[in-house]
């Protein structure tokens, strides 16, 4: 075994999936790389997922007492960090992907579940002691309303795409979600050229993500169905792109959910069984059994004051120890 919190260093370090690949690449004995930027090495039908790809650009973290701050620095820096300190063990492939925040619905994981065809898939990744055992679907859009623009003042009343975009989002968020759970997020707002100026084009980021395939296919539908109502209103042409999607579902069988109960109990733990959106969701689109296994604690995902505990990445690298042997590996 390899010192996670040295790996997780010296990726805090390194911004974008090529520069973290390669450094990847270079620690992983008998390492691969496919087109994408995928990089895995071992053979088995026990598949280990870490992304290497992250919401905002990591920094060299700074420390504070045993916290580590930057963005970054978890999610999924930890989960890499940990999953390239393991050993090769017989029976299992220790895989880093790319496309899995953002807009990357998933590209990596994805080819790699269908080229390796394993028979269990698990994403390390998130917080100790979480366990995901049900894969959050999502369905990701980019709708945009378009006009012909025009002088603020000499062409006033022509169809303006900002007021038709701010009613639809307005609206939008009024769209009744059913009691299971489900959420809507606009993440990104953008258009028009001048305050003086008619905009020509206005356009939004969206997602909506639930537990049950229902729910998403109902909402993708009263979506749709409100910006075309949006487009015909206000005189507009309306383009609506499905950026991305995501399985819902859950896969995970008393098997894994055993192994993950004595994984995390080898340091002292109980599972927090939730749902989430990880790479093992690949694995469930497949219906393999799959689930996430978190490896480190911290908080503040996603933002720049994200922070880890230094030392649980060890903890995190014992218990995921303990799970693969749970499952008879070793």
């Amino acid at each position: 075994m390899t010192d996670p919190l040295a790996h997780l260093l010296a990726l805090a370090g390194l911004v974008g999936e090529e520069a973290r690949g390669a450094y990847v690449l270079g620690q992983l004995p008998g390492g691969r790389r496919d087109t994408l930027g995928n990089v895995w090495a071992g053979e088995g039908q026990i598949l280990l997922l870490a992304h290497l790809d992250t919401v905002l650009p990591p920094v060299p973290p700074r420390r504070l007492g045993g916290r580590l701050y930057g963005p970054g620095v978890g999610d999924n820096s930890s989960g890499v960090a940990v999953l390239l300190s393991l050993p090769a063990l017989p029976g299992v492939v220790r895989a880093f992907t790319v496309g899995e925040e953002g807009l990357g619905n998933l590209r990596g994981a994805r080819a790699l579940v269908e080229a390796l065809r394993p028979k269990v898939v698990v994403a390390v990744d998130g917080y100790l002691p979480m366990v995901v055992d049900r894969a959050l679907g999502s369905v990701r859009f980019r709708v945009a309303f378009l006009g012909p623009g025009g002088h603020a003042w000499g062409e006033r009343g022509r169809p303006n795409p900002v007021l038709a975009l701010a009613e639809a989002v307005a609206e939008a968020y009024r769209i009744h979600l059913s009691p299971v759970e489900a959420s809507l997020n606009v993440g990104r707002l953008e258009g028009g050229e001048a305050v003086n100026a008619i905009p020509r084009r206005a356009e939004a980021l969206l997602e909506v993500r639930s537990t049950d395939p229902r729910e998403l296919s109902r909402l993708e539908e009263a979506l749709t169905a409100l910006f075309h109502e949006k487009a015909r209103a206000h005189r507009l042409e309306v383009e609506l792109e499905v950026l991305g999607r995501r399985p819902a579902g859950k896969t995970a069988t008393s098997v894994l959910l055993e192994a993950a109960r004595r994984g995390l109990g080898a340091v002292g733990e109980r599972p927090l069984f939730v749902c989430g959106s990880t790479d093992a969701s690949a694995g469930v689109e497949k219906g393999l059994p799959a689930l996430g296994f978190g490896v480190y604690r911290g908080g503040e995902a996603h933002t720049p004051r994200e922070w880890v505990e230094a030392k649980s990445l060890y903890l995190g690298q014992k218990a995921l120890l303990a799970f693969l042997e749970a499952l008879g590996v070793g």
